[in-house]
């Protein structure tokens, strides 16, 4: 018992540093946004790239030739390429493009609404009714959103166009993102699918933008941001959140995730003095809110359908 809960302490701890990692690599990026003249064309092919790139290689030093296991079957390349494209590159595109039109922590919580999206697909796919809860969490999220876009002037826009137009769309992708490679983590480990859509999606992203054309302040601090956001902002995050979620299950994590967004938020205003009225506020509030209703409700669902199991196979 007391390892038990030791192993979810330890849970815990990895997924709010994952979580809190990630807010961190979207305050970096909105530095350097800010202050280097860079933009999500230059930043978002180089983290993919090399993240991707030294993922693959960690994992071919630990497995060895498994780390081509992904393309010996047709359908593993058609899914991997379509996860590359369509969930990993225009999920991270979106988002640090976001990041660049207004800050991390309206571009997190937008991407936020992601989840909502989810249960509205999944609802249409499976043809069945929403739940009281999925309606209830589709409510939160609509409405967090429009109070962060408008402030509840629906003649204006409180952010700019550009901004809700992309963090919208990473919400969308998000869905693709989170969904689509269910597939390929059946039969391979999670790391290696991230790695090698991250690397695919940044090559891709490269030949698009080609980075190499643009001209954004290199320096020390441009270096050391960079470093962040590829080594512990995208690795190290996306290793401890996936640990953590082994050890205290994805309805757990997907609460103690919601660091992410208060991180970014906390930082913003901190570091980089970025102002929120109390209305930017309530919308994080109601937008974030979503995560919990679901996650709540499914695990008790969970629940449920455990004991359920157990009286019938007695």
């Amino acid at each position: 018992m007391r390892e038990e809960k030791n192993l979810r302490m330890k849970g815990v701890v990895l997924t709010l540093l994952g979580g809190t990692l990630w807010g961190f690599c979207g305050s970096c990026g909105q530095f350097l946004f800010q202050y280097k003249e860079v933009t999500s064309d230059w930043l978002v092919p180089l983290r993919l790239t090399l993240a991707g790139f030294l993922i693959l290689v960690l994992l071919a030093l630990k497995e060895k030739g498994r780390v081509l296991d992904v393309w010996r079957e047709r359908e593993g390349r058609r899914d991997i390429v379509i996860f590359s494209i369509f969930g990993m590159m225009l999920c991270q595109y979106s988002y640090f493009t976001t990041i660049q039109y207004s800050n991390a922590g309206t571009a997190t919580v937008l991407q936020y609404t992601g989840p909502a999206l989810i249960l509205v697909y999944l609802c249409v796919r499976d043809r069945k009714r929403p739940k009281a809860y999925e309606l209830a969490a589709l409510f939160c999220s609509m409405f967090g959103t429009f109070i962060l876009a408008t402030h509840g002037n629906v003649s204006e826009l409180a952010i700019p166009a550009r901004a809700l137009l992309w963090g919208m769309i990473s919400a969308v992708t998000l869905v693709v993102y989170t969904l689509q490679p269910a597939g390929l983590m059946k039969k391979h480990s999670t790391l290696l699918t991230l790695g090698w859509g991250m690397l695919l999606g940044g090559l891709a992203l490269m030949l698009v933008m080609r980075p190499w054309t643009l001209s954004p302040v290199v320096d020390g601090q441009t270096m050391l941001a960079m470093t962040f956001i590829v080594l512990f902002g995208t690795i190290c995050a996306f290793y401890f959140y996936l640990t953590g979620v082994k050890l205290v299950g994805a309805s757990g994590a997907s609460m103690l995730a919601c660091i992410e967004p208060v991180a970014a938020t906390v930082i913003s205003v901190v570091w980089l003095k970025v102002r929120f009225q109390a209305v930017d506020l309530l919308g994080f509030v109601f937008v974030l809110s979503t995560v919990f209703i679901i996650s709540l409700n499914q695990r008790k669902e969970g629940t449920v359908s455990e004991g359920k199991r157990r009286l019938q196979h007695g």
